[in-house]
């Protein structure tokens, strides 16, 4: 099949329906994949980026749980002209005379909106999680999954043993086949009989010795017949029923991904993950012009630091920054720091507006952004919060897990929710 034609035979799906809890309360307003990364993207951002840039335009999101900034910032981005068929819609999850409930999984998302899918001539389904951070060429999956005649393809990635416990493991023979899932196994001995084999470790450029294993990425691919026929039951997760199910009547096939691949599914990877694009050879690059990430257009000013004193640290657009002291920190839009604070190991996302484009919540709230000599330390302040002056927000000696007033601690990071306002003086 020419490139023409596959691309315009693959309708990509990206599913952003669940709830998030694992990443609240960055999620207690907003989708998972509506999180704001890296300054100035979202999460949804990522695989949409992944889509366009190797050609697929055809690009569903199905949206559930708080899912209105998200269409929202969908729509304002993913625009096309009028002369052709592609898109990046959403479809949230509706009321229809098939049925009224909730998405129940991921299999039973697709399932609901299945008649969407099957109204064009699409051969190819490729399904994609909403919350992760990479760069990939679909092309060379879809390529992989034609060429080997496969019914399905996974998207797998090589994890060590201590990581594979908390993955969904796949067991390949040489030839890549699929043959065993096994979620989450912890026993050494059940381990030790999933590794990767010799031989396709030394196809891969891996030490035939390696102890590894192919963890799930949550990406897959269907023929169309064969997404008709997986769906056709009442099963309702593609990890945990659909696929170990297909194993034995299917070919199902892994494609091995070795690059930087990161399940921003917690607050402790989204904090580590945020915190690694400030290293001076990040993991992961968004300053590959070859394959950029695309997110809504802002015209906002440069950025403006007075006298700061900065580390390892990323500024978004239109920030005001005096004499403050940034080390390892991502600042996000419209971000203000005030002279004096000290920022370290921290994620700042900024604001959706200025102080003069929106009241104060209160008449005694502190002006938006960071206050003067206010010291901030392993933490994440949401958008359009309030810290005033001599503020000091820090995990140190407290619990892992904890919530407190206008405050949650989880993974040992400390997350100051959306619109908070802390008032001058307060120890956190």
């Amino acid at each position: 099949m020419d490139l023409s034609s596959l691309k315009n035979k693959t309708l990509a799906i990206v599913m952003g329906g669940g709830a998030g809890t694992r990443l609240f309360p960055l999620t207690k307003d907003r989708a998972k994949p509506a999180v704001p990364l890296g300054g100035k993207y979202r999460l949804v951002d990522i695989p949409i980026s992944n889509c366009l840039n190797c050609g697929l335009s055809h690009i569903y999101v199905l949206t559930q749980f708080n899912s209105t900034s998200l269409h929202r910032h969908i729509h304002a981005s993913y625009k096309f002209d009028n002369f052709s068929n592609n898109f990046v819609d959403v479809l949230a999850a509706q009321q229809t005379p098939e049925g009224s409930r909730w998405y129940q999984g991921t299999a039973d998302a697709v399932r609901q909106n299945l008649r969407y899918f099957m109204e064009g001539e699409f051969e190819y389904f490729l399904i994609l999680s909403g919350d992760q951070l990479y760069r990939m060429d679909f092309i060379h999956l879809l390529n992989q999954h034609i060429d080997s005649g496969a019914d399905i393809t996974l998207g797998t990635t090589p994890v060590d043993r201590k990581a594979a416990s908390s993955f969904g493991i796949m067991h390949s023979d040489s030839n890549r086949r699929i043959f065993r899932f096994e979620e989450k196994p912890k026993e050494p001995a059940l381990l030790d009989e999933l590794m990767i084999p010799a031989p396709l470790l030394k196809e891969l450029g891996l030490p035939e010795d390696a102890e590894l294993y192919q963890g799930s990425m949550g990406i897959y691919v269907f023929n169309r017949e064969n997404l008709i026929h997986a769906l056709d039951n009442d099963m309702d997760d593609f990890g945990k029923h659909i696929l170990p199910q297909a194993l034995t009547a299917r070919k199902v096939m892994a494609y091995i991904f070795q690059g930087y691949w990161e399940d921003i599914g917690t607050i402790g990877a989204f904090w580590e993950a945020n915190l690694a694009l400030t290293d001076t050879i990040p993991p992961y690059n968004f300053f590959d012009r070859s394959a950029p990430i695309y997110t809504h257009p802002r015209f906002l000013p440069a950025s403006k630091i007075n006298a700061a004193t900065l580390k390892h640290a990323i500024i978004a657009d239109g920030c005001i920054i005096s004499d403050a002291h940034i080390e390892r920190a991502l600042i996000g839009l419209r971000s203000v720091i005030e002279n004096g604070a000290t920022i370290r190991n921290s994620v700042i996302m900024g604001a959706d507006f200025y102080e003069d484009d929106h009241p104060k919540p209160t008449l005694d709230a502190p002006p938006l952004g960071i206050g003067k000599n206010t010291v901030i330390d392993r933490a994440i302040i949401d958008k359009n919060a309030r810290i005033g002056d001599g503020v000091v927000i820090t995990p140190d000696g407290k619990a892992p897990t904890e919530d407190g007033p206008n405050y949650y601690i989880r993974d040992g990071v400390v997350v100051i929710p959306k619109n908070a306002v802390i008032p001058s003086g307060t120890w956190i």
